[in-house]
C-alpha cells in the first residue's frame, strides 16, 4: 500500500466521530443550552379557583374564578403578561356572550418561577359535570428585549360540581331520664360527590373551643358512640347514622346542641374539615299512671273516683280525664278537666255517673282515659280499663229517702182511694163533691 492511500484511510477513520458529534449537536443540544424550538413559558394547570385554592363550582354559578398556572422557563424575566381564554359555549364572560374572557397580571415573572392568570366566567345551567377542552393565548415581553411575544396552549379542565353538606336530626325531641335512640341525617344537596366522609363527636373539653362551651351542654349527657364512618354521599342524596344518648334528670325543657366534626374529600380530591351542629330538644319526662278507681256515693250520686300519679320530672299540661263505657254498660260518657299533672303528687279525679235511662245496678266495664300535653305541646294519652260495681243506694242516703217517700205516698193514695170508693171517708160521700155553704146575714 502506497503512502497516499494510507494517509487517506487515516483521515477517513478519524473523521467519523467528528461527524457523529456534529449530528448530536444538530438534533439535540446538551442540557443547559436553549433549543430553538422551545418557548419561554410552559402551561402547568387550569382549574376553577384562585391561585391559593381550588373551588367547587357547578352549573348556574356566576362570575367564578378560573385560574391558569404557568412557569417561566426562559433565561430572562418576563413582564406585561396578558391572556385571553377560549372555552366551550357553556362558559361565557360575565360581561356577555360576545365578550372575550381576558385577564392580565401586574407581576414580574422571574426566571424559573411560576405565575398565574385568573379569569372570571359564568357557567350555564345546562353545563354537565365532566371534563372539557380549552385554550389560552398569552402575550408578554422579555426584559432587555423589544417586542411582544405570544404563545398559545391547549388544555383540558373539569367542571367539578359543588358539594353542599348539611346535618340535621331525624329525632328532634328526646326525653330526660331516658335512654334515647337518636338518628341524624347527613345530606349532600349539591352536584358533586362527598367522598370518604367521617364524623367525630365533639364532646370533650379539648375538642370544644372555649367560645362554644357556653352554647352546648353536650358534656352533661352520655353517648354510646363518638365516631362514624359514612363513606361516599352522592349528589342530592343522604345517609343516616344513629347512637344512644342518656339524658340525666337535671336536663329538661331545654335544647341539646351536638357539635360534629365532619371530614371528607371534595370534588378536587382535597381533604376538607368542618363543624356542623345537630340541635335536639330535651323534653321532661311525664310518666303518669292511674290507680284507685272505684265507685262511691257523693252528694246523693254514684261517682267514679281515682288518682293519677306522675313518676316523671315534668308537669303534664292541660290534663283531662274521660270516663267511657265498655260493652253493654249504660253509663254515659263524661269528662273532667284536671289542669296540670305534677310529679310525685297524686292528682285525684271524680266524675258523677250519668246514665242512658235508668242506671243499671251491678258490674260495669269502663275505660278511664287521661290526656295531657308536654312542653312542646304534643298530646299524649294513657288508658286504664277496669270493672266497677254499682250497688243500690243505702237507706240513709238522700236518694233512699226520696224513694221511701215516694213509696209511702203511693201507699197512702191507694188506701185513700179504697176508702173513698166505699164511702167511708167522713164528710165525703161517693160521687159527690163536698162544699162549704156560706152564711148570709139577715
Amino acid at each position: 500500500m502506497d503512502l497516499t492511500k494510507l494517509v487517506f484511510l487515516l483521515v477517513l477513520v478519524c473523521s467519523i466521530p467528528v461527524f457523529h458529534a456534529y449530528g448530536q449537536l444538530d438534533d439535540k443540544p446538551p442540557q443547559g443550552i436553549l433549543r430553538s424550538g422551545i418557548v419561554g413559558v410552559k402551561l402547568l394547570d387550569a382549574y376553577f379557583g384562585t391561585s391559593t385554592e381550588k373551588m367547587e363550582v357547578g352549573p348556574g354559578d356566576k362570575n367564578v374564578p378560573f385560574t391558569v398556572e404557568f412557569a417561566n422557563i426562559s433565561t430572562t424575566d418576563i413582564v406585561g403578561i396578558k391572556g385571553q381564554l377560549s372555552l366551550p359555549t357553556y362558559f361565557q364572560s360575565p360581561q356577555g356572550i360576545n365578550y372575550p374572557i381576558q385577564a392580565d397580571s401586574n407581576t414580574r415573572a422571574t426566571t424559573g418561577s411560576n405565575f398565574h392568570l385568573t379569569f372570571y366566567v359564568d357557567i350555564s345551567d345546562g353545563a354537565l359535570i365532566k371534563t372539557y377542552p380549552g385554550s389560552v393565548e398569552i402575550d408578554y415581553s422579555r426584559l432587555k428585549s423589544s417586542g411582544v411575544r405570544q404563545n398559545s396552549f391547549q388544555f383540558t379542565f373539569t367542571l367539578p360540581g359543588e358539594s353542599i353538606l348539611n346535618l340535621k336530626s331525624l329525632t328532634p325531641v328526646i326525653t330526660s331520664i331516658t335512654n334515647n335512640d337518636v338518628i341524624l341525617e347527613i345530606s349532600n344537596s349539591g352536584s358533586a360527590t362527598l367522598s370518604n366522609v367521617n364524623i367525630v363527636l365533639q364532646n370533650t373539653d379539648t375538642s370544644i373551643s372555649s367560645a362554644s362551651v357556653s352554647t352546648t351542654n353536650v358534656e352533661k349527657v352520655i353517648f354510646d358512640q363518638n365516631y362514624w364512618k359514612i363513606g361516599n354521599i352522592n349528589p342530592n342524596s343522604a345517609k343516616t347514622f344513629s347512637f344512644n344518648v342518656f339524658v340525666p334528670e337535671s336536663l329538661k325543657n331545654e335544647p341539646l346542641r351536638i357539635p360534629m366534626k365532619i371530614t371528607y374529600s371534595n370534588a378536587h380530591g382535597d381533604k376538607q374539615s368542618l363543624i356542623r351542629v345537630a340541635d335536639l330538644y330535651i323534653n321532661g319526662l311525664i310518666k303518669p299512671s292511674i290507680y284507685g278507681v272505684k265507685v262511691i256515693e257523693l252528694s246523693g250520686k254514684k261517682t267514679v273516683i281515682g288518682e293519677i300519679l306522675n313518676e316523671g320530672n315534668a308537669d303534664g299540661l292541660f290534663g283531662f280525664v274521660k270516663l267511657l263505657p265498655l260493652g253493654d254498660s249504660n253509663i254515659r260518657e263524661s269528662s273532667q278537666y284536671i289542669d296540670e299533672i305534677e310529679p310525685d303528687s297524686p292528682i285525684p279525679f271524680n266524675m258523677p255517673i250519668e246514665s242512658n235511662g235508668l242506671l243499671s245496678f251491678g258490674e260495669h266495664d269502663i275505660r278511664i282515659i287521661v290526656s295531657y300535653k308536654d312542653a312542646v305541646r304534643d298530646e299524649h294519652t294513657i288508658t286504664y280499663d277496669t270493672t266497677i260495681t254499682i250497688n243500690p243506694f243505702a237507706d240513709n242516703t238522700d236518694y233512699g229517702s226520696i224513694i221511701g217517700g215516694l213509696i209511702f205516698l203511693a201507699f197512702v193514695i191507694v188506701i185513700g182511694y179504697k176508702l173513698y170508693s166505699k164511702g167511708k171517708i167522713p164528710f165525703i160521700k161517693k160521687g159527690k163533691i163536698p162544699y162549704v155553704s156560706k152564711k148570709t146575714e139577715s
